[in-house]
C-alpha cells in the first residue's frame, strides 16, 4: 500500500481525484473526505498495494503535481515501533493497546490517590467501560479543564499525549511551579481514548480504522465518525450521510454510546469546565471554534490570541511550526466536532490540537517521536491552562 500527496492545481485536477475515489478504495488522510478536496490543496491519500501503480501512472498522465509520501505501508507500520522500551509492560515512550491503558489508568490512581482518582463515564457499544481520569488537590468550588484523547481510532499519537500529560502531572507535582498551581486551583478531567473500540481495532484488524465500531441499520459498513457526531451544526457540512463514509455523522446527533457518555460528563459538569481540549493528529495545528460555520466566536480575538502564544510555546522547544486559526478557515468546514459543540455549550475556551507530523508519517508516527511530541505539547496545553486559571469566569 502507498500513501500519495498530490496538489491539485484547479478544478480540473480536482475533479481527476473525484472521479479516481469513486472508481476505487481510496483512503483520504487529508482531507479527510474527497468532497473537502479544492485547488492548491495538499491531499493525502492511500491506496491498496495491487492499484498503486495504476494510481501513479494516472497522476503521471494528469501533469499532477504529486510525490510519494510513504512507498510501502506495512513496512512504515512494522517500523513504528523504533521506541528503546520493548517492555509488555506500559511505558510512556511506546504505543500502548488498550488493555494495558485501561490497567494504567487503575495504576496511576492508585499510586497517587491524593492527586488522581478514576471513575466510569460510561461504555462503548462493545461494553468496554470509559474510564476517566480527574487530576487535581481537593479543595472547593474548583473549576475544570476537560481534556480527551483519541476520537480517531488510528491517532495513535493522541493517547500517547493524555498518558505523558497524566505522568507529567503527577511526576512534577511540588517541583514545577506552574503544574503545581495549576493543580492546586484547577481540576483536569482525562479522557486517555474516546473511541476505545476502533482503537482496539487499529491494534487487532485494521491500523488505518478510524470510527466507531458500530451497526449501522440497513448497511454492512462499520462506525460513525465521533467527530462529527456532535450536535453542532450536525451533518451539514464536511460529514456525509453515507454509513460506508469514513466522516459519516451517525444517524442523529449523539447516536454513539461514546459521544454521548463525553456529551453527558461535561453537560453535567458544565458549571464547573472552563476549557475543553480535544487531541488529534496530524498536520500540526492548533484550532479553535469555528469549523461548522465561517461565522468567528464572540471571543476570537482573544482565542487567536492563546493559540498564537500556545504555538509559540510549543515550538520553542524543537521548532515545531503550528498553523492556528478558527477550524473552518484554517482547514476545511466540518460538522458535528466536539470543539465546536463544547463552545456552544457556553465553554469559551475550546481547542482542538492536531500533533506531529505533517505527512511524512501521517497517522503511524515513529514511537522514537512520541517524547518530543508530548514534551512541547505539554508546554502549549500548560499556558492555555494557565491562561485559563488566570480568565475564570
Amino acid at each position: 500500500q502507498k500513501v500519495f500527496r498530490v496538489i491539485p492545481q484547479n478544478d480540473e485536477q480536482v475533479e481527476i481525484i473525484n472521479s479516481l475515489a469513486s472508481n476505487i478504495e481510496v483512503d483520504f488522510w487529508q482531507p479527510d473526505s474527497v468532497t473537502l478536496v479544492r485547488p492548491k490543496m495538499q491531499v493525502d491519500f492511500r491506496v491498496e498495494a495491487d492499484i498503486s501503480s495504476e494510481v501513479e501512472d494516472l497522476l503521471k498522465e494528469s501533469g499532477m503535481e504529486y510525490r510519494v509520501l510513504i512507498d510501502n505501508l506495512q513496512a512504515a507500520v512494522d517500523a513504528q515501533f523504533d521506541s528503546k522500551a520493548r517492555t509488555t509492560s506500559h511505558s510512556y515512550e511506546k504505543y500502548n493497546n488498550w488493555e494495558t491503558i485501561a490497567a494504567w489508568t487503575a495504576d496511576i490512581a492508585a499510586q497517587n490517590p491524593d492527586l488522581v482518582s478514576r471513575s466510569v463515564i460510561g461504555e462503548t457499544y462493545e461494553g468496554r467501560p470509559m474510564y476517566i481520569l480527574k487530576m487535581g488537590k481537593s479543595g472547593p468550588n474548583k473549576k475544570a479543564i476537560f481534556m480527551d484523547c483519541g476520537f480517531h481510532a488510528r491517532e495513535w499519537i493522541s493517547p500517547a499525549f493524555c498518558q505523558w500529560f497524566v505522568k507529567e502531572a503527577v511526576e512534577t507535582y511540588g517541583k514545577d511551579t506552574v503544574m503545581t498551581t495549576l493543580l492546586d486551583s484547577l481540576d483536569f478531567y482525562v479522557l486517555p481514548v474516546v473511541n476505545i473500540d476502533g482503537y482496539v481495532y487499529t491494534w487487532t484488524n485494521d491500523r488505518m480504522w478510524r470510527k466507531t465500531r458500530s451497526k449501522n441499520a440497513g448497511s454492512h459498513c462499520m462506525g460513525t465518525d465521533p467527530n462529527r457526531n456532535f450536535n453542532a451544526g450536525w451533518c451539514t457540512v464536511g460529514a456525509s450521510k453515507r454509513p460506508c463514509d469514513p466522516t459519516y455523522c451517525g444517524s442523529a446527533p449523539e447516536s454513539e454510546k461514546e459521544t454521548k457518555a463525553l456529551a453527558d460528563f461535561i453537560r453535567e459538569h458544565l458549571s464547573t469546565i472552563k476549557a475543553y481540549l480535544t487531541i488529534h493528529s496530524y498536520s500540526q495545528l492548533l484550532l479553535f471554534p469555528y469549523s461548522y460555520t465561517y461565522k468567528l466566536p464572540s471571543n476570537y480575538e482573544e482565542l487567536n490570541s492563546i493559540a498564537s502564544a500556545a504555538a509559540k510555546q510549543l515550538a520553542s522547544l524543537y521548532n515545531t511550526k503550528y498553523t492556528y486559526g478558527p477550524g473552518a478557515t484554517t482547514i476545511y468546514p466540518a460538522a458535528g466536532g466536539s470543539d465546536d459543540w463544547a463552545y456552544d455549550e457556553g465553554i469559551k475556551y475550546s481547542f482542538t490540537f492536531e500533533l506531529r507530523d505533517k505527512g511524512r508519517y501521517g497517522f503511524i508516527l515513529p514511537e522514537s517521536q512520541i517524547k518530543p511530541t508530548c514534551e512541547e505539547t505539554l508546554l502549549a496545553v500548560k499556558y492555555i491552562a494557565n491562561y485559563v486559571l488566570e480568565h475564570l469566569y
